[in-house]
C-alpha cells in the first residue's frame, strides 16, 4: 500500500474548535487513510506517537511553544525557538525516512514544511508536494530571505496546491510553476438536510477568531447600523470564536443587548458545535478584511446557509460563481450593512439547488481525490 506522510504545523492538539486549519488537516488525514497508509508528523509541547488505526500513526516532535505562528522572524529574541523547531521537525521527518518506506511527503505549509520536506525528500529520493497557505505567500513572502526560501521549496517541489483561486495565482508567479487548487474543508457529518427558510425572521451566525482580519468589529459595527425595520426580520444572532478582540467584542455586543437586541455571545465551537450552530442559522456572515476560502465558507455550504461576505479574496469569485450570497460593495461597516438588508430582501430556500452544488464541489472526498490523482499523475 502507497505511504503517504503529511508533515504539518496545524494538527489539532485539543477538540475545543480554536484551532481552525488544525481541524481540517486532521480530517483530510483521516480521508486519505481510507485509500493509503498515512503517517502525520506534526508539532507539540512533548514528543510522542499515536495509531489511530491500521492506517493512520502521528508522530508528535516536541517545540518550546504554540502555536508555532506565535513565533515571528523579525522578533531576533524568538530565533532560538525557531532554530530548536527547525531542526525538531526536519528530525523527525529524518528518523522516519530511515526507518520506514515513504512513497510521497505532503508539506502543509509551505514553511518550514515545505522546507523539512525539501532536504528531506532530496537526501532520500522521495517526491515531496506542497500545500499554500495565505500566510506562506502573502505575509513571509514580504521578508526577502524568507521569499527566497519559499521560492526554493516551490520550484523543488513535484506539485504544489493552494486553497484559494488568488493564492494559486501567487504560488504561480513566485514559482514560475503551474500551483493547483485545493480547498480546505472538513468533514461534517450532518444529519437530514434542514429545509430552508422561507420567510422572516431569519437567524444569523457568525464563527471565527475575534482578530481584525476576520471583521468581527466590523459586523458589530454593521449590526449597531441596522433599523428597527431591519431588525424586525432578524430572530437571533449568534456570535461565536475568540481571540485578541475579545475585549471590544463583548463590549459591542454588551451595548446592542442593551437595546434588547436579540445576540448571544459564545466561544470557540468544536465541530460538532459548529454543525448545530450551522444547522440552527439560516444565514451567515463573513465580514473579513483579508481571506482566501475561509474552512467557515465550505461548511456553511454544507449545512445549506446563503453567505454575507465582504469583497475580499476568492470570496466575491464564489458567490458569484454559485450564487450562494450577498457580497458588500466595499469593506466598510455601511457596505456590510446594506449587503445584511440585502439578503433580507431573499429568502434563504432561493439559494437551495446553488447551496447543493456548492457543498458537492467542496465535499472532503472530493479534494483528497483531487490530490491522489494529481500526484499520481504529474511527472517529478
Amino acid at each position: 500500500m502507497q505511504h503517504i506522510v503529511i508533515i504539518s504545523t496545524s494538527y489539532p492538539t485539543t477538540q475545543d474548535g480554536s484551532e481552525a486549519a488544525g481541524s481540517f488537516v486532521a480530517d483530510f488525514a483521516q480521508q486519505l487513510a481510507q485509500q493509503v497508509r498515512v503517517s502525520v508528523i506534526a508539532p507539540s509541547l512533548q514528543t510522542s506517537q499515536e495509531q489511530v488505526h491500521d492506517n493512520l500513526k502521528i508522530y508528535r516532535f516536541q517545540v518550546p511553544i504554540l502555536p508555532l505562528s506565535s513565533l515571528k522572524p523579525h522578533y531576533p529574541h524568538h530565533w532560538v525557538k525557531i532554530l530548536a523547531t527547525l531542526k525538531a521537525g526536519e528530525q523527525t521527518l529524518e528518523n522516519l525516512a530511515k526507518i520506514e518506506k515513504i512513497d510521497h511527503i505532503f508539506a502543509l505549509w509551505v514553511l518550514p514544511s515545505g522546507y523539512w520536506a525539501q532536504r528531506v525528500g532530496k537526501k532520500h529520493q522521495i517526491p515531496y508536494s506542497t500545500w499554500a497557505l495565505g500566510s506562506d505567500i502573502w505575509s513571509l513572502g514580504k521578508i526577502p530571505v524568507l521569499k527566497t526560501w519559499l521560492k526554493s521549496v516551490l520550484q523543488t517541489s513535484q506539485v504544489n496546491f493552494a486553497d484559494g483561486y488568488l493564492l494559486k495565482t501567487s504560488v504561480e508567479q513566485l514559482s514560475q510553476q503551474t500551483c493547483h487548487f485545493l480547498p480546505s474543508t472538513r468533514q461534517l457529518t450532518i444529519g437530514k438536510i434542514k429545509q430552508l427558510a422561507t420567510q422572516p425572521p431569519y437567524k444569523f451566525a457568525f464563527l471565527g477568531r475575534w482578530h481584525p482580519n476576520k471583521g468581527i468589529d466590523i459586523l458589530l459595527d454593521s449590526l449597531a447600523q441596522l433599523t428597527d425595520h431591519d431588525w424586525e426580520k432578524i430572530a437571533a444572532i449568534q456570535i461565536c470564536g475568540g481571540g485578541i478582540l475579545a475585549n471590544q467584542v463583548e463590549k459591542m455586543v454588551k451595548k446592542l443587548q442593551q437595546r434588547g437586541l436579540p445576540i448571544t455571545l459564545r466561544g470557540y465551537l468544536n465541530k460538532s458545535e459548529a454543525i448545530e450552530l450551522f444547522t440552527w442559522a439560516d444565514l451567515v456572515f463573513l465580514p473579513s478584511r483579508i481571506e482566501s476560502i475561509p474552512v467557515v465558507f465550505s461548511d456553511a455550504m454544507k449545512c445549506r446557509c446563503p453567505i454575507i461576505s465582504m469583497p475580499v479574496g476568492d470570496l466575491p469569485r464564489l458567490l458569484l460563481d454559485y450564487q450562494v450570497g450577498v457580497v458588500a460593495k466595499t469593506v466598510s461597516a455601511p457596505a456590510f450593512t446594506s449587503a445584511i438588508r440585502d439578503m433580507l430582501t431573499h429568502t434563504p430556500q432561493e439559494f437551495t439547488e446553488e447551496l447543493g452544488r456548492a457543498a458537492q464541489d467542496f465535499s472532503l472526498e472530493q479534494a483528497v481525490t483531487t490530490f491522489l490523482q494529481i500526484i499520481s499523475t504529474r511527472k517529478i
